[in-house]
């Protein structure tokens, strides 16, 4: 494999990962937001899938964000009759966001991007040193 198909198949996989992290960050961004009525749902958080492309113009597979797909877990609640989202029973629903839960996939991702930066970094080194061999 030549070193300009490993910096794009890298390349995808920095863009995917930075893609993932941005959802990530908004999950927690939100993991605070209730609705503003009783009827009304909070935040529901967000996951995000992976598509395997095949690249002709590379002639190699890559990787791309897919759809952003809605949790579908349930609720919390919580206990507060003052909140304008409470039910009947002073119960507001909370987010389905667990903060533990995205701290982990954010570091599966800072891990993942920064794996991929090393292909970028390796890549680059072997270019320029084969510039280096061919200038002697």
């Amino acid at each position: 494999m030549d070193l300009m198909k490993s910096l794009m198949i890298a390349a995808s996989g920095l863009k995917a990962q930075s893609g993932r992290m941005r959802i990530i960050a908004e999950n927690l961004a939100n993991s605070g937001s209730t609705a503003t009525s009783p009827d009304g749902d909070p935040y529901r958080r967000k996951q995000v899938t992976f598509e395997n492309v095949y690249n002709r113009e590379l002639g190699a597979h890559t990787v791309k964000t897919g759809r952003i797909t809605l949790d579908q877990t349930d609720f919390g609640t919580r206990h507060d009759p003052g909140h304008p989202a409470a039910d009947e029973r002073g119960y507001v629903k909370t987010p389905n966001v667990n903060s533990l839960v995205e701290m982990m996939d954010m570091k599966q991702a800072q891990r993942s991007y920064e794996a991929n930066l090393n292909v970028v970094r390796s890549a680059r080194g072997m270019a320029m040193r084969t510039l280096e061999i061919l200038r002697a």
